[in-house]
């Protein structure tokens, strides 16, 4: 109910927008980059951390938007269809997952990560969450993205910001 109230009264944008600006700084976002570049080199997923301050009007449903910008990011668009979008929602508190079909994991296991992510959010412990959920995806890679060439790093390590 308290979610709703805040998103109805603008206050959740307001709050996304703050946290976006308070916790992802350029030092964070450098830092994030090195951490996903490093974790790419043990395996060939290619790992892409989105973080939207606002959901815009036209969806409601983060996994949905997730979806939408795993298209727009072309995350997809890998050798080995080992692309992976780690998606956050500042304003609605949600943590998305989508994996390429090269990329054979049980959703549960994705959910996980996403759960562990989201309690050290609401802890404040921003940068710590985000590092140790690359962590976290990257042991996931490791055992289920393809075989290859693990020097090929076809997407930004970069975090983009929506």
């Amino acid at each position: 109910m308290k979610h709703i109230i805040k998103t109805i009264t603008g206050i959740a944008a307001l709050e996304g927008q703050w946290l976006r600006r308070r916790h992802f700084d350029e030092e964070v976002l450098a830092h994030v980059a090195e951490r996903i570049k490093q974790s790419e080199s043990s395996h060939t997923g290619e790992l892409v951390l989105a973080i939207e301050a606002t959901m815009p009007s036209h969806e409601k449903d983060p996994h949905l938007r997730a979806l939408e910008v795993y298209g727009r990011l072309r995350v997809w668009d890998t050798p080995l269809n080992s692309g992976v979008l780690l998606y956050l929602a500042l304003d609605k508190k949600a943590i998305e997952i989508i994996a390429d079909r090269g990329i054979q994991v049980p959703q549960a296991q994705w959910q996980q990560v996403c759960a562990r992510l989201e309690a050290r959010l609401a802890k404040a412990d921003y940068i710590e969450g985000l590092l140790s959920a690359v962590d976290d995806i990257e042991l996931i890679l490791k055992a289920h993205a393809p075989q290859g060439d693990t020097e090929a790093d076809v997407l930004p390590n970069d975090p983009v910001l929506l």
